[in-house]
């Protein structure tokens, strides 16, 4: 028999002993390489098999797969994989069937290891295949016909080059077996020894945190198809958990061979999820520390197995032994008698196998296995201890020598689909396995259902405010409602939590290691709003202040506890309360590291969490007395499986008296690590989430050696910026008034609920604790004790009672299992307690017992036994340190006082030496009176729980001040008489502790005699009431709320003042507030005795001054808004002044002013009261005066306005002065300015009213100081406008300023600045009188700034202008700001703009000297900005270049404007203009924050501008599209600019360029107004360039990484390396794109590609002639790039090897192609020439052009054989038109309703053209008669990207292949019988239909697909030698075809 058949293990060797085996060897693997006809995968990090065809497919679960592929990653698949990137780092399931021996980071570059496959029908591996299966599944009816063997042959983990010095030796070898029949399939897993050496990969996007992922072993059935067009994840089966579990792979097994797996995977007809084999085997291992190897379990489906033949040695049967020999016995190694123990506890497999947090809780962890075992009896229960050597040999505590092997049980993880999840439920079915199942005399391993964890053995595990549910590989805990966590652990929702620790360690400051011993940390958690304070105590002086920087070890609770905005959740609800994090912060510059480790140990009886904290390692020396500051931040948390991981760097600042202000950073590194529940595959957590830590704050304090970290957090998805504080509503902002124990639930916009916690009650603006126990409300049952705590409650067991295996109920402890009494005593267990009693004929007490009654004198007592056993039971007989010995009278009795030697603890017994409730006392104190008779213990009165439940300290130990603590008498009732101790009122109380009503006094006064009897009591007022339902305090005792006060009947007193805050107030009988009598702290109260008088309505003055909005929507002062001044009457005072600018006026009875009564500042009023005098028409210069606007429509001043004076009799004054500007001048009687008069704030005024001299002619200055428009039409300042300043005889100042910017300079005569002299606001001018220093030579800023041209031709300002500021060394001033807009931005030292510094004149400027944070990648908005050409090469601006502007967060700001055009325009979100809102310049801007007005119809300008702004999904503009500009009307604008090239030229009204006038980029652009001269045309595009477009548009506007798209040189030609995206997969190409054979390179180097590499250029090139395919009647023709090939077809299978290239067409890229059957010709269109070709398939023929004009993307290509007619789609002015075969008769069909149109074809039999839109907002495929008649639509739901379109002539059906949902699908033309032939294709392009095939090309496979439309499988692939993508496809016979098309 073979080598490698497989032997049954575990059958009896011989009478009782378990066989075991050993690993596998390489050699017992199955054979390969290629001596066994193997193929081998090709090296790399990311290869697929080419498609492995099957001669008879295989069922996968119950599908049916034709084709498997075999990947580097350790998988084999049903279907062509996707980038390893979507699955490699991923969990189960996947979204394509999967197979998965070991799935990883797999890497065979470089010669690191091989892979090989084959399928094979070979007797011997089929045999071994049938006998394995048969020994796993012996009721299987099995024989194969087939079988796959996959091979991975020491292959390595993929590493990054950066991050090793070489590569690692560690390799791995496994192999994959796949057998199957005609109904099943079964698949083997085979790991041997020594052949795995890595189990685990790290991800390549692992952001510098390190982690590993362990290898995933299962199987996955992808992504399953209901509802025709829905699909869903499938099941899936993992049978790994964790590394630990890989490492076990050849360890253990399921066949009775470790490192052989063997599974059920797949059956014809019904198939739910995988089945496990289920024969144990484990390793020959001696036992080591007791730990034993782990062995997996079976399924319920094959649970129940019999005794069967091949299960025992046979002597014959001994060949098949050699390829897995096993040891003989051992005789260390022996099973235990059919009597012996077998209750012993599951161990770990490893004795270094890793721990987890649940070992902290006092679980192990048990291998390959989800959850804890439970052990009931807990270790530490001890009774006395009998003498063990008067144990008999029959005594149950004896034990064997020898301990059995342990069997540790695997529990493999089995997922189900979860199509339609039932709710989740508590309870579930009892699934367990025990060790007794286990009948080791039968040779058979039996194993019951009972092998799962479930909750009906498991709930315990979950918290008592949790609900257990079931799932098919175990169980998981949930929250129940009001609760929060990760169902092991549980917190009311809302309610503030409490941390408490211990932080110990070493740390060292500078060079002075300080040990921390145990020191107490304690944190408060305000949930509501994510505040967390932290305080760590007796912190020694040194290492305080060093450790204020680490406010890092206070954020794990602002993580754990944060405030969750929107699709968030905190760590608690993910790690619950046990944890452990992992932190390492390096400090810069000095290279300090700390390690952090914080635990998290659970709950406790408070329900407050423990975390223990471990600081080792150095951190910088911190100066005393320093304070530390840090700004917030924001960090983001990836999240694993069982881990959460951050990285970030902090910058902080420290002051210091010695060094002041000093900047430092650290880095923090940091994983957390927890325990999540797999089994319901529901529970999801975010991959990343964001949290935000607002305010930080650090302090320590040297007095009491108290560290302090206050953080405020919130915890958000990434890249969800909060709103606006105004728009955030105040649940999530955490500006709500709820209580702290109160839930805030946001409502609609700003409104919130408040909620008050559960456990808590009250509105939710003030709650208080509920006490479950004296309520009644708790949960506990009999024998147990309600303890209440702050929120909730605790059960607690009674003394001989514990909690059963639901963790709620007390059971009955049986203290007669642990044999307390003599061996010749009778143990009686009783509730609660037990009973020793002697047998007859024996005397004793139970615990001792003899035959004679006075043998010894007396019998030892229980408390002698219980001493003398504990004095013996260490080692060598001597006690155990720290153990408690009870202490004995002298008749032996318990001492009624036990004392604690060690501790010093003291306490009273009973009789029994059970500890008296409420005796202990701590070491120091009084001991209790314990001979005092006991009275009967009660329970806590109301009063008692009241008074204990007032917290009178904070966490940090400070009293809290405020807190009313109730008083008890001795019997624990309320005492009569209350008083708050610190506000000093008193009152009475009845039983209940309720005040008694009119009982209260205030400080001072005398409290009431509350033991008077009351008088009849009558029924509380509303008052009452009232006050009586308010809670004063919080439930930590702080005063909380207003209480109303009522007089001795009841009703409110007239005046209520609130305690806390001052403020007084009047009321009604109701309680009401009166309007108008609330007074302010300190102030006298209003008298509310004096009756109201009639409310009068407000007047025009109230109405007004009350309208006024004084202040912003943040709270602050709204500066220079005028507030009227009513009196008392509410009439306007005669005289009103302007509280802002001090002028004062008088008005009449309607506010208006009085003509002529304005006073300036300081001036003396008018006297109002005076009667006016008759009123004389107003003058020239007051008419002018008031029609100038000086408030706007909101009441609000307009700054700058200038406002002409007048005097007495209305006359202009002499002098005219601007109030803004400081800028003075003379005027004539008509208020026109005396030429040669202005003077500046700063210079001497002109004396107005000395007569003129003889005017001189004006200056040059004078010319350009007039000739500057400084008002607007309406007389408004115009912004940015600069005048010069002339001196008196006219002459340029030598220095000028600019009165808007504040910047000056120097000029010469001429009014030219002198280089350098410029300073910006504030800073000291230059002195211009000084003679001009040797000039350096100018820097780029200079050039910069001086090359942009400020002044017209006619020496007017150009508007609008940006001019670079440069320092005074020429360099570019860090923060550039342009003059006219206000936006300013910081620049790098090449000028550039930083990204996100944009600040506009309405927000604070950006610091530019502050160093940068982490950038944030860039926004659409901030793409488009900087992919702006603004400069030319040589420096200078490109006049015409269009900037966007963005805001702070990289929006687009609402109103764009061009910086040259002065044009300005309202855009959306994504930056499209919005129609109708374009204005010219020097025209008012659209308010752009007005809703649009009803759109009028788009212009023919709007129409071809909204088609080019294509965008791709994220938003980014097509790079290289020219967007037409129109103006507001929306024609074209006569000049037309390319944003991306700077070109401009002129256009007609259609939009055509006007010859000779398109300018490159920074040139003048020609005035589009008048005729000039003809300039030479821009060079047409390359071919390099338009394939480029073409790509670029057919990937949606952006390739993916790994999609291929033609590198262009500046000139346009094709660069010599071309690459797949950023992989590094590339070859050399020549000059005209074609690819230099031998140069491809799969490297980290990309090839060496110069152009002399290429062939010689000045070779011929081929004729582009046709070379005939070979004779064959079908062949499919393809264009590839430059080319036609030509594919025969053998019937219907591809027939590659005779396939050859038809035509080469080089600097053409062939998009679409139509055959013509009458006339053999082909006919094509090619995106680069932008032309309609054809050529006769004969040889030597060349192409014939047929339309070369107006075509700018033409595609799609049809013809119809039938009429003579072809029908093309162009993609850019999206239109379809039709011409003759021979190109006359061209007409346009369609160039509407189409948005980009892309396959064509046409049914000639119908007459019927069909076409497909993949317009993204709405695909379409929709059809038309060939005149353009009966346009429909066909199909527009449930689709995509329709790339690819046919007609099934067949069917009569039209069918489409799909790039956006993957499918190929068919429908009729009427839109029915709709159907899916094939659901996951990868990205097709092209279709073609042929007997019930479908032929189509494939972008991702680069090749010719091939569907069969019966079986809906891929049925062959046709990849060409050189890969690039292919287009269009044809079919070309012989003679044409019935229903060609």
């Amino acid at each position: 028999m073979e080598r490698g058949a497989m032997l049954a293990v575990c059958v009896l060797c011989w009478s009782g002993m378990v066989c075991v085996v050993t690993a596998i060897q390489r050699t017992d693997m199955f054979p390969y390489g290629s001596l066994s006809g193997d193929q081998i995968l090709a090296e790399g990090d990311d290869e697929t098999s080419r498609v492995l065809s099957l001669p008879r497919p295989v069922y996968f679960y119950d599908s049916l797969f034709s084709q498997l592929y075999v990947a580097t990653n350790g998988i084999i698949s049903g279907q062509d994989l996707p980038m390893e990137k979507q699955y490699v780092d991923d969990g189960f399931p996947t979204d394509f069937p999967v197979v998965a021996p070991f799935l990883a980071d797999i890497d065979t570059s470089g010669g690191r290891g091989q892979i090989y496959y084959r399928v094979t029908e070979t007797p011997s591996v089929l045999n071994r295949v049938a006998q394995e299966v048969h020994r796993g599944f012996p009721d299987a009816k099995f024989t194969p016909t087939h079988a796959v063997v996959a091979t991975w042959e020491n292959v390595a983990a993929y590493e990054e080059p950066t991050r090793t010095n070489g590569p690692s030796n560690k390799v791995n070898t496994f192999q994959a077996v796949i057998g199957y029949d005609e109904t099943d399939s079964y698949v083997l897993f085979l790991y041997p020894e020594g052949g795995l050496n890595f189990f685990a990969t790290r991800p390549k996007e692992s952001y510098n945190v390190e982690i590993e992922l362990p290898a995933r072993v299962g199987f996955s059935r992808g992504e399953v198809t209901y509802l025709i067009f829905s699909r869903t994840e499938g099941p899936y089966y993992s049978a790994t958990s964790d590394e630990q579990s890989v490492k076990n792979l050849y360890q253990v097994g399921n066949t009775g061979i470790p490192g052989v797996w063997l599974f059920h995977t797949g059956n014809r007809y019904s198939f739910d999820n995988i089945v496990p084999a289920s024969i144990g085997g484990q390793l020959n291992t001696p036992p080591t520390g007791g730990h034993g190897l782990s062995l997996d379990t079976t399924t319920p489906e094959y649970s129940d197995f019999e005794e069967y033949e091949d299960n025992n040695f046979d002597g014959d049967n001994q060949e098949e032994e050699d390829d897995y020999p096993h040891p003989g016995g051992d005789p260390d190694f022996q099973p235990a008698t059919a009597g012996g123990d077998h209750s012993a506890p599951v161990q770990p497999a490893s004795p270094d196998a890793p721990s987890s947090p649940a070992e902290d809780s006092g679980h192990r962890d048990v291998p390959l296995t989800s959850e804890p075992r439970y052990n009931p009896e807990p270790a530490e229960r001890q009774y006395s201890n009998p003498n063990p050597s008067e144990r008999g040999p029959e005594g149950r505590d004896e034990r064997t020598q020898e301990q059995q092997p342990q069997l540790p049980l695997e529990v493999v993880d089995v997922y189900p689909p979860h199509r339609n999840e039932p709710n989740l439920s508590p309870g579930g079915h009892v699934v367990s396995v025990d060790e007794d199942d286990i009948d080791f005399d039968t040779g058979v391993i039996q194993y019951t259902t009972e092998n799962k964890e479930t909750c009906a053995r498991f709930q315990q595990h979950c918290s008592q405010n949790a609900f257990c549910s079931d799932y098919a590989t175990g169980y998981c805990c949930h929250c129940r409602p009001g609760f929060y966590g990760n169902g092991r652990h549980c917190l009311p929702d809302g309610a503030p939590q409490r941390v408490s620790g211990k932080v110990t360690g070493t740390v060292t400051v500078g060079s002075t290691p300080v040990e921390i011993n145990n020191i107490d940390l304690h944190a408060y958690i305000v949930v509501g709003d994510g505040r967390a304070y932290t305080a760590i105590s007796e912190v020694p002086e040194p290492v305080g202040w060093a450790l204020m920087p680490l406010a890092p070890i206070g954020e794990l609770f602002g993580w754990l506890f944060a405030l969750e905005l929107p699709k968030s959740q905190a760590g608690f609800k993910i790690t619950g309360a046990e944890f452990t994090r992992r932190a390492e912060v390096i400090f810069y510059p000095g290279n300090q590291r700390l390690s952090i480790i914080q635990t998290g140990r659970g709950l406790d009886d408070h329900n407050h969490l423990t975390v223990d904290t471990v600081l080792s390692g150095d951190v910088p020396f911190l100066p005393p007395g320093s304070e530390v500051t840090m700004d917030p931040f924001k960090e983001t948390y990836q999240y694993y499986p069982s881990v959460a991981t951050s990285t970030s760097v902090r910058e902080f600042s420290v002051v210091s008296a010695e060094k002041g202000s000093e900047s430092f950073s650290f880095q923090l590194k940091q994983n957390i690590t927890y325990r999540d529940c797999r089994h319901d595959n529901r529970a999801t957590v975010p991959e990343t989430l964001q949290i935000t830590m607002e305010r930080v704050f650090v302090m320590y304090v040297k007095e009491e050696r108290i560290l302090r970290y206050a953080i405020t957090n919130k915890i958000n998805p990434v890249g969800v910026e909060p709103a606006a504080p105004d728009q955030v509503n105040p649940c999530y902002s955490g500006s709500h008034d709820c209580d702290t124990t109160a839930q805030c639930l946001p409502q609609e916009g700003q409104a919130f609920q408040c909620q008050c916690a559960t456990g808590y009650r009250g509105d939710g603006r003030n709650c208080y604790d509920i006490d479950e126990c004296a309520e009644g409300l708790s949960s506990c049952g009999a024998h147990a004790q309600c303890m209440n705590l702050v929120g909730s409650h605790r059960c607690q067991c009674q003394s001989g009672y514990e909690f059963g295996f639901d963790g709620r109920t007390c059971v009955d402890i049986d203290e007669c299992s642990s044999s307390p009494c003599h061996v010749g005593a009778r143990c009686i267990n009783g509730l609660g307690s037990f009973q020793c009693q002697c047998q007859p004929g024996l005397y004793g007490d139970g615990f001792q017992c003899s035959q004679e009654e006075a043998e010894t004198g007396r019998p030892r007592s229980q408390c002698e036994h219980h001493r003398d056993s504990l004095q013996s039971g260490g080692e060598a007989g001597r006690p155990s340190v720290g153990a408690f010995i009870p202490q004995c009278d002298s008749d032996g009795r318990y001492r009624t006082l036990q004392c604690h030697g060690s501790t010093g603890h003291c306490w009273c017994v009973d009789s029994r030496g059970q500890e008296r409730t409420g005796t202990r006392t701590l070491p120091g104190t009084a001991p209790y009176e314990c001979d005092r008779p006991d009275e009967p213990e009660r329970p806590k009165t109301h009063c008692q729980h009241h008074r204990d439940g007032v917290q009178t300290t904070s966490p940090e130990g400070y009293p809290v001040v405020g807190a009313y603590v109730a008083q008890c008498d001795d019997n624990g009732q309320y005492i009569s008489l209350q008083c708050h101790g610190s506000t000093g009122h008193c009152w009475c109380v009845d039983n209940r502790g309720q005040e008694r009503a009119g009982t209260r006094t205030s400080p001072g006064t005398q409290p009431r005699d509350c033991d008077r009897p009351d008088e009849p009591e009558r029924p509380k007022t509303h008052c009452e009431h009232h006050r009586d339902g308010v809670q004063t305090t919080s439930p930590e005792g702080y005063p909380v709320a207003y209480v109303a006060q009522c007089d001795a009947s009841g009703q409110y007193i007239s005046l209520q003042c609130h305690g806390s805050t001052g403020h007084c107030w009047c009321v009604d009988s109701r309680g009401q507030e009166r309007a108008g009598t609330r007074t302010s702290p300190g102030a006298p109260p209003t008298d509310c005795d004096k009756p109201d008088e009639p409310e009068r309505p407000k007047t025009h003055c109230e109405h007004h001054r009350d309208g006024v909005q004084t202040t912003s929507p943040e709270g602050y002062p709204i500066v220079g808004a005028y507030v009227p001044q009513c009196d008392a009457t509410g009439q306007y005072t005669p005289s009103q002044c302007h509280g802002s600018s001090g002028h004062c006026w008088c008005v009449d009875e309607r506010g208006q002013e009085r003509t002529g009564t304005r006073t300036p500042p300081g001036a003396p009023r008018k006297d109002c009261d005076r009667p006016d005098e008759p009123e004389r028409p107003k003058t020239y210069c007051e008419q002018h005066k008031d029609s100038v606007p000086t408030h706007g429509p909101e009441g609000y001043p307009l700054l700058g306005v200038y406002v002409p004076q007048c005097d007495s009799t209305g006359q202009y004054t002499s002098q005219q002065c601007h109030v803004s500007t400081g800028y003075c001048w003379c005027v004539d009687s008509r208020g026109q300015e005396k030429d040669g008069s202005r003077t500046s704030h700063e210079t001497q005024r002109v004396d107005c009213d000395r007569p003129d001299e003889p005017e001189r002619p004006k200056t040059h200055c004078e010319h350009h100081r007039d000739g500057v428009q400084t008002t607007s039409p309406e007389g408004y300042p115009i912004v940015g406008a600069y005048a010069p300043q002339c001196d008196a005889n006219g002459q340029y100042t030598p220095s000028q300023c600019h009165g808007s910017s504040g910047h000056c300079w120097c000029v010469d005569e001429r009014g030219q600045e002198r280089t350098g002299t410029r300073t910006p606001p504030g800073a000291p001018r230059k002195d211009c009188d000084r003679p001009d220093e040797p000039e350096r030579p100018k820097t780029y800023c200079e050039q910069h700034k001086d090359s942009v041209p400020t002044h017209g031709p006619e020496g007017y300002p150009l508007l609008g202008v940006y001019v670079p500021q440069c320092d005074s060394t020429g360099q570019y001033t860090s923060q550039q700001c342009h003059d006219s807009t206000g936006y300013c931005w910081c620049v790098d030292s090449r000028g550039q703009e930083k990204d996100g510094s944009r600040t506009s004149h309405e927000t604070q400027r950006v610091d530019c000297d502050r160093p940068d944070e982490p950038e944030r990648p860039k926004t659409h908005c901030q793409h488009h900005r900087d992919g702006v050409q603004t400069t030319s090469a040589e420096g200078y601006p490109v006049v015409g270049a269009y900037v966007p502007q963005c805001d702070d967060n990289g929006q687009y700001i609402s109103q764009q404007c061009h910086g040259s055009t002065g044009h300005c325009w309202c855009v959306d979100n994504r930056g499209q203009e919005r129609a109708g809102t374009r204005t010219s310049a020097g025209a008012p801007p659209k308010d752009c924050d007005r809703p649009d007005e009803p759109e009028r119809p788009k212009t023919h300008c709007e129409q071809q501008r909204e088609r080019a702004q294509t965008t791709i999904q994220e938003g980014y503009p097509v790079v290289g599209a020219h967007v037409p500009q129109c103006d507001a009307n929306g024609q074209y604008l006569r000049l037309q600019c390319h944003t991306s090239t700077g070109h401009c030229w002129c256009v007609d009204s259609t939009g055509q360029e006007r010859a000779g006038t398109r300018t490159p980029a920074g040139t003048q652009p020609k005035d589009c107004d008048r005729p000039g001269p003809v300039a030479p045309t821009q060079r047409p595009e390359s071919v390099c360039e338009r394939w480029r477009t073409s790509l670029i548009e057919h990937y949606g506007g952006t390739p993916g990484a790994q999609q291929y798209v033609p590198q262009c040189e500046s000139d346009g030609q094709f660069s010599p390396v071309q690459c797949y995206g950023d992989t590094t997969y590339c070859w050399c190409v020549d000059q005209d794109g074609r690819e230099v054979p031998g140069t491809r390179s799969h490297d980290v180097v990309k090839p060496a590609c110069l152009p002399s590499v290429a062939p010689p250029t000045v070779r011929p090139l081929p004729r582009p002639d046709v070379t005939p395919p070979p004779n064959t009647d079908i062949t499919l023709l393809y264009a590839q790039g430059q080319k036609i090939g030509a594919l025969p077809l053998n019937g219907t299978r591809l027939d590659g090897a005779r396939s050859k290239t038809l035509l080469t067409l080089h600097g053409s890229i062939v998009v679409g192609l139509a055959y013509d059957c009458k006339d053999n010709q082909v006919y094509w269109t090619d995106l680069s020439a932008r032309t309609i070709n054809r050529a006769s398939i004969a040889a030597g023929a060349e192409p014939e052009i047929l339309i070369n004009a107006n075509l700018v993307s033409p595609e799609g290509l049809a013809v119809d054989e039938k009429r003579r007619l072809m029908f093309w789609v162009d993609s850019n002015p999206d239109m379809i038109e039709s011409a003759n075969l021979d190109g006359s008769g061209r007409r346009t069909l369609f160039d509407s309703d189409l948005v980009n149109p892309r396959a064509i074809i046409v049914v000639s039999s119908t007459g019927t053209l069909y076409w497909t839109d993949w317009n993204r907002e709405a695909p379409k495929i929709e059809c038309a008669s060939v005149d353009g008649q009966n346009r429909k639509v066909v199909v527009s739901d449930g689709i995509g990207l329709p790339n690819a379109l046919t007609y099934d002539s067949s069917s009569s059906q039209v069918c489409w292949a799909d790039a956006g949902t993957k499918r190929l699908e068919c429908v009729s033309p009427d839109g029915s019988n709709r159907r899916v032939v094939h659901p996951s294709l990868n990205y097709p392009f092209s279709m073609v239909y042929y007997r019930n095939h479908f032929y189509y090309t494939d972008w991702r496979r680069d090749g010719v697909i091939a569907v069969n439309k019966d079986s809906s499988q891929i049925t062959d692939e046709f990849l060409p030698d050189q890969r690039s993508h292919l287009y269009g496809i044809a079919i070309a016979t012989t003679q044409c075809l019935s229903g060609s098309h």
